[in-house]
C-alpha cells in the first residue's frame, strides 16, 4: 500500500547563498537587485524534481552571473512564518570567491557588493525575510574556517607571504591579529617555497604556497 503525499502539505523550496569576496581590507557579501528594487541575496525557487546544488548554480549564473563554483550548504531556514508570502523552506548556501570571480558581476551592474556586518542582524542594509540570519551564520562559519587553518578557501593565488596572510585573515576576522603569535600559529601548516620577494616593497619576505 502506497502512502498519498498530497495529503499532506507542503512548503516550497527555495535555496539562498551568501557569497563573500574581500574588498577594500574587509569581508563583503554579494547581492542582487530583485524585482522589486530591493537588495537581496542571489536565490530561487526549486524546480520540480531538481536537485538544490543544481537550484544554486541557476540562481548564480542568472542572477549574480558566476559560475563554476560548489556553494557549501550551510543551514535549513524553516521558520513558518519567514516569508510573508506563503510557507517557504529555503536552504541556505554559502562560498567565497575571489574578487575576479565578482568583478564582471559589478561592472555590470548585476551584482553589488556591501560589507558584510551590514547586511548581518543590527547592520545598515535592511535584507527580507531572514536573510539577515542567513548572512549572520555564514559570516560565522566563514570566520570560524579562518581561525585556524591559513585560507581554508584558498583566496591567495600560488605564492605568498605571511604578510599578505595576515592581512586576509584580518579582513575576514574583522579584527587586527598579533603579528607573532599568527606566524607562530600559521607557518607549520604552510609549505615554504625556498623563495624571496624581490624586495621592491619593503625587506624581501619568505614565500609560501598552500599545502595539498
Amino acid at each position: 500500500m502506497t502512502s498519498d503525499l498530497t495529503a499532506f502539505p507542503r512548503p516550497s523550496l527555495a535555496v539562498d547563498t551568501a557569497t563573500f569576496s574581500v574588498a577594500e581590507g574587509a569581508l563583503h557579501v554579494v547581492l542582487v537587485t530583485d524585482r522589486h528594487g530591493r537588495l537581496v541575496l542571489p536565490g530561487t525557487f526549486v524546480h520540480e524534481r531538481e536537485r538544490l546544488a543544481a537550484a544554486v548554480l541557476r540562481s548564480q549564473a542568472q542572477k549574480a552571473g558566476i559560475s563554476g563554483r560548489e556553494p557549501q550548504q550551510l543551514k535549513v531556514f524553516d521558520d513558518p512564518d519567514r516569508d510573508q508570502r506563503g510557507w517557504v523552506v529555503t536552504v541556505a548556501h554559502l562560498d567565497v570567491v575571489e574578487a575576479e570571480v565578482v568583478r564582471a558581476g559589478i561592472a555590470a551592474g548585476r551584482i553589488t557588493l556591501v560589507p558584510a556586518v551590514e547586511a548581518a542582524p543590527g547592520g545598515s542594509i535592511s535584507l527580507p525575510y531572514d536573510q539577515p540570519r542567513v548572512v549572520a551564520e555564514a559570516l560565522a562559519r566563514v570566520r570560524a574556517d579562518y581561525a585556524d587553518t591559513p585560507d581554508p578557501w584558498r583566496l591567495l593565488p600560488g605564492s605568498f607571504t605571511l604578510r599578505d596572510l595576515q592581512l586576509l585573515h584580518e579582513a575576514i576576522l574583522g579584527e587586527e591579529l598579533q603579528r607573532d603569535a599568527f606566524r607562530r600559529r600559521m607557518e607549520p601548516l604552510l609549505q615554504p617555497t625556498g623563495e624571496m620577494t624581490d624586495g621592491r616593497r619593503g625587506r624581501p619576505s619568505r614565500l609560501f604556497v598552500h599545502r595539498t
